[in-house]
């Protein structure tokens, strides 16, 4: 009953929705306090929707929208709070007294500077607000770009103002109850002067020093700048901020190829969602101004997302346009009839091309290039298989076994995550096999976000690995080496520290103008950083002894991280299972949909080396099977062929396969532009040659 109140209510915990039951009992509870009369009681209703509307503002509650939706916004659930303050002085015969009319006169007032304030906010914001965002561009040394106001004064600007009336509802109350006027005169004085002075204290930054330059200089800047980096690549991308991962996928490949990278982002959401990187990166919001940015230098353009803003860019004739996507598998994304608008469309291998010829959505095969997949290059190829309890390690050691189901997805269609119908007895009857082997897990961060069902799931099975790990600590066969592990935290929170310590983050207080002149990445500090999530990463596994399950979320570990920790995965129809065939390693596949094996391996080439399981997870025992004996393990040939025709082959190396298809498409794009340039000359030459009218006339023409 409460995670259904929760849904409805639109909260994000049973926290959220006791604040919100409080904050809607507080005004009933005024009106009556306030008919009583009862000036304790009021207070006391007060102080609950005061606290209880503060609560959901700093947890972002959702239900905060939803009430401003319904007319109950925040400046109403305060004006009436402000209301009822009055009604229960004239309950209480104050309404003759002085300090009555000065109430009425404060609150008056300090709703009339609530528009002012608003305005001055939101001008502020929009002067302030930047036609382009940028990166690791230089326009500190070409533009005058002055710092923000004050975070104090502009983040939750209304919440704060509206509190300010707080000094005179006290006082109000104080005096009500004391039947001193004084105090309420102090509270309607302190209220009134200070709600003047936030407004007066905006007022300076709209001075036009205090402003970045308007849109036209910072666009000239911008194109510029292009003219002078001369970038030859672009990366392009558009999608909310919980696709940021898309573009993040290819910072690193941005990073490391050799042709001159730029990435073009078109939400600003992203870019406050994306990942550190060295390469340049210019966010244009809007379609006009992208569409007379300077971008004559450009020859390849690489598309991660097919989505409507992607013709911006591909209007432009001077440079190809190629499809790369965020992910390889046999999901209906992979092959979408849009990818026809692209000059090529690059696949990781063999496999790509062949799915877009059995779909046969108008992909031409001659525009299909195989190019591997270059953000593979972290995971590591089988090392063997450690021993463990019954297999005589004398530590404890025992194999890992991955977990990564996908999510919900966006309908109820039973075969996208096997988290609802197999995911507990995938969990149980790892945690309970002999010899026993260790189970991360590691859900998709977008679990549980449209389905309950599907966050229900998620928690039954934390709650499960959590207990078998408490077990497993008193379990006799397992020994753990608590020094090592605290000597590991200490090391963790050391590294941490000194992550935090370089500072790559933006400064909290900046706007996206301070950023975008200050945005320039320190290459040494960088690098530094990724050295030390590496460290990091690798003392992670030494923080806890090496058989205690896991339940992994968040940032780090990262997924591929957890593959090199792992001897095997079971996961679902998704990138997740390509990408970890890239390891070499046994996987197994949830068949949620219940298809069959033989028809599943038809419809999913990701799973021909890969063991099926039904929604019972009867078949674990093959793949746990393989783990303990690989030399006996029948799908390894399958899976080392598979691994060739789904991601290509070992050498090149794929980012030597993606440097040449750029360098190839490049020169494509040259030579059609060299092309158009002759073309040009000899139709100014042929117009130049044509006979003029004025003196010779073809043959049979008279002047009229």
């Amino acid at each position: 009953m409460i995670s259904t109140a929760i849904r409805v209510a639109r909260v994000g915990s049973a926290a959220e929705l006791a604040a919100a039951a409080l904050m809607m009992l507080g005004y009933p509870g005024l009106m009556a306090a306030a008919l009583v009369p009862s000036v304790p009681a009021f207070a006391a209703a007060a102080a609950v929707t005061y606290l209880a509307d503060l609560y959901l503002h700093r947890k972002g509650s959702r239900l905060i929208a939803l009430l401003g939706k319904v007319r109950a916004g925040l400046s109403t659930r305060f004006l009436v709070r402000e209301l009822l303050l009055i009604l229960l002085l004239a309950r209480l015969d104050l309404s003759q007294e002085p300090v009555f009319y000065a109430a009425i006169a404060c609150f008056t007032v300090f709703f009339g500077l609530q528009a002012p304030h608003g305005a001055l906010i939101t001008l502020i914001g929009k002067r302030r607000q930047m036609p382009v965002v940028t990166r690791n561009v230089d326009l500190a040394s070409r533009l005058r770009i002055p710092d923000a106001p004050p975070r104090r004064l502009l983040s939750r600007a209304t919440v704060k103002m509206l509190h300010l009336d707080l000094a005179a509802v006290v006082g109000l109350l104080v005096s009500a109850l004391t039947d001193s006027e004084a105090a309420g005169f102090v509270g309607i004085g302190v209220t009134v002067c200070l709600g003047a002075l936030y407004v007066l204290a905006l007022v300076p930054y709209l001075r036009a020093k205090r402003l970045p330059p308007k849109a036209d200089k910072v666009l000239g800047t911008v194109s510029a700048w292009l003219r002078e980096y001369r970038p030859q690549t672009v990366l392009y991308f558009s999608g909310s901020d919980d696709s940021a991962y898309q573009v993040n996928m290819w910072l690193e490949t941005m990073e490391q190829m050799e042709s001159r990278p730029l990435v073009i982002l078109r939400e600003r959401t992203v870019l406050e969602k994306m990942a550190p990187t060295s390469v340049p990166v210019v966010c244009v919001p809007g379609g006009v101004h992208l569409m007379n940015m300077d971008l004559s230098m450009v020859r390849v353009a690489l598309y991660c997302a097919n989505v409507g803003k992607n013709i911006h860019l591909l209007r432009v004739p001077t440079m190809k346009h190629v499809f790369i996507g965020h992910g390889d598998s046999d999901k209906l994304a992979s092959v979408n009839p849009f990818s026809k608008v692209y000059d090529e469309v690059w696949t990781a291998g063999r496999a790509g091309r062949d799915r877009y010829a059995i779909a046969d959505v108008g992909i031409r095969d001659e525009d299909i290039v195989e190019v591997g997949r270059p953000q593979l290059a972290p995971i590591k190829t089988a090392q063997g298989t450690p021993a463990g309890p019954g297999g005589g390690a004398a530590d404890g050691s025992c194999a890992t076994v991955l977990y990564a189901p996908t999510w919900e997805g966006w309908d109820d269609n039973p075969g996208n995550t096997s988290l609802l119908l197999a995911g507990e007895n995938i969990v149980k009857k790892l945690i309970a096999a002999e010899p026993p082997v260790r189970v991360l897990y590691k859900p998709h961060p977008f679990t549980g976000t449209r389905s309950a069902k599907a966050g229900a799931a998620h928690r039954r099975i934390t709650a499960l690995i959590k207990k078998a790990s408490a077990q497993r600590a008193s379990d006799p066969r397992f020994t753990a080496d608590p020094a090592a592990e605290a000597k590991a935290k200490a090391e963790l929170t050391r590294l941490k520290a000194r992550l935090d310590g370089l500072s790559l983050a933006f400064d909290e207080r900046a706007d996206e103008a301070v950023t975008s002149r200050d945005g320039i990445v320190d290459v040494r500090k960088h690098e530094e950083a990724a050295r030390l999530r590496a460290e990091w990463n690798e003392t992670y596994w030494r923080s806890f002894p090496s058989f205690e399950h896991r339940v992994i979320t968040g940032a780090g570990p990262r997924l591929y991280d957890c593959f090199n920790a792992s001897e095997a995965m079971v996961s679902d129809i998704s990138s997740v299972v390509s990408d970890f065939i890239a390891s070499g390693k046994p996987y197994a596949v949830a068949d949620s949909a219940e298809l069959g094996a033989e028809e599943f391996r038809r419809q999913n080439t990701a799973v021909r080396a890969a063991v099926i399981l039904s929604n019972s997870a009867a078949e674990l025992d093959q793949l746990l099977d393989a783990v303990r004996d690989p030399a006996g393990d029948p799908l390894a040939k399958d899976r080392k062929e598979l691994k060739e025709y789904l991601l290509g082959p070992d050498e090149p190396t794929s980012l030597e396969q993606f440097d040449t298809a750029i360098t190839d498409l490049a020169l494509k794009a040259e030579a059609r532009n060299v092309g158009q340039e002759s073309h040009a000359v000899t139709m100014d030459d042929a117009v130049g040659a044509a006979p003029d009218d004025a003196t010779e006339l073809p043959k049979g023409v008279t002047a009229g």
